[in-house]
This record gives C-alpha cells, structure tokens and sequence, in this order.
C-alpha cells in the first residue's frame, strides 16, 4: 500500500509509525520536517497529504500533530478526504469500515508507540463494506464536496 504520513513535529512516535509501516511492506513518503527541532504549519503539512491522497498519488493518509484535531480539521477541507481522529484500534476500526475514512489522524501528545501500532494495524487491515445506509451516507459527503468545489 502507498501511504503518505505527515506531521507538524517529528517526535518518537512518528518514528516508530514510519518503521512500523515500512517493516509491514507498506511504500511510505513522508511530509514534515526532517529534524527534530523544526517544525511544519499542521494546515500545510495536512493539506499536502490529504490532496496527495484525493489526487490517487497515494492509497491512504496518516497524519499527526500534537493533538490530532488541526490535521484532521485541514485535512477534511480537501474534497474527497475523509479524515478521522482515532485515539484507539477500535474507533480507527469504525472509521474504516462505516465511514470508508482514508486519512486517519492521530495525536502526538497522547499515542504511545504501542497504540500506534495497534491503530494502524486496525485502520489498514480494516475495509469498508458496503451497505445501503453507510452508502447513502458517503453519497451525501460526495454532494457536500461537490458544493464546495470552485464554480467556473
């Protein structure tokens, strides 16, 4: 799978999401700064990697800052993102499976690098399955995307 991961600060466990992802046999490019100390804007960091994921540059999106909130706000007013805060496996599980979410946000404050690997684990190993009510939901955030687009 090709996935894009951004931050606005490399802390540890970006790190560890990158190697984790990497030894997983997962293509990463990653978005943020390259040294510790410096850091990114969160809106330009999320926005590079949610419009890489709407272009089909990459198959999903794995952002984080220090509370998860910025990114996922940034990266949801790209049209065709479905950005997702999760905090655990099972919330990166429903984000997948009912909300077919393919950027999934995290929070550098609050996840350790054991829950890191348990919520990526979750959020790619998970698929949406299709149904009529998730379905006529996805199709509604289609037409809200499509409302936003620039008029000519």
């Amino acid at each position: 799978m090709r996935i894009a991961l951004g931050c606005d600060e490399k802390r540890y466990v970006v790190q560890v999401a990158l190697e984790r992802l990497r030894s997983w046999g997962h293509e990463v490019t990653y978005f943020g700064p390259v040294e510790a100390e410096t850091t990114v804007p969160w809106p330009q960091v999320a926005r590079r990697v949610a419009q890489a994921v709407a272009r089909g540059d990459f198959d999903t999106g794995v952002l984080f800052c220090w509370t998860g909130t910025g990114v996922s706000i940034a990266a949801n007013k790209v049209p065709g993102i479905r950005a997702a805060l999760c905090v655990d496996a099972e919330t990166a599980r429903g984000a997948r499976l009912w909300n077919d979410a393919n950027v999934l946000c995290m929070s550098l404050r609050l996840t350790s690098d054991v829950l890191v690997e348990e919520i990526l684990k979750a959020f790619l190993e998970t698929e949406y399955q299709p149904n009529p009510e998730d379905d006529a939901c996805l199709a509604m955030l289609a037409e809200m995307d499509a409302d936003r687009a620039p008029r000519e």
